[in-house]
């Protein structure tokens, strides 16, 4: 007898930065986002960001959830491991999920974190 299988959970992705006023500072963030959506068409991203402009973490969240999001990923773009990742991103990311509980939230390391962005920034630096 076949096992029945279940269509995968809609997923939104959530980049998180730090925010500035400065509308070319986003650029590298909305940069990854439009790769995001390159790479898996169909995929919901949205950039958030923690102060100085929108959307805030929850107002991201609530759009993607309003668009029929089951799960979240959030991927906090910063390079160190500071204040904001060690208390503040895990307090948003809990007030996020008591929010929606319906939908899995998930926060991601840093990307500073991550092994193969040291490797690549390594990489950049030799030329």
């Amino acid at each position: 007898m076949a096992m029945a299988t279940t269509a995968a959970q809609p997923r939104g992705i959530i980049l998180l930065a730090h925010g500035s006023r400065d509308p070319l500072w986003r650029a590298p963030i909305e940069a990854v986002a439009a790769q995001v959506r390159v790479s898996a068409p169909g995929t919901s991203v949205l950039c958030a960001y923690l102060e100085l402009c929108p959307p805030t973490l929850p107002e991201a969240a609530a759009e993607l959830a309003a668009g029929g999001a089951r799960a979240i990923r959030v991927f906090p773009l910063f390079f160190g491991v500071g204040k904001h990742a060690r208390e503040d991103l895990p307090r948003l990311v809990a007030q996020v999920q008591a929010s929606h509980p319906g939908i899995a939230v998930e926060l991601l390391p840093t990307a500073g974190e991550y092994p193969e962005l040291t490797a690549l920034m390594a990489s950049i630096a030799l030329g």
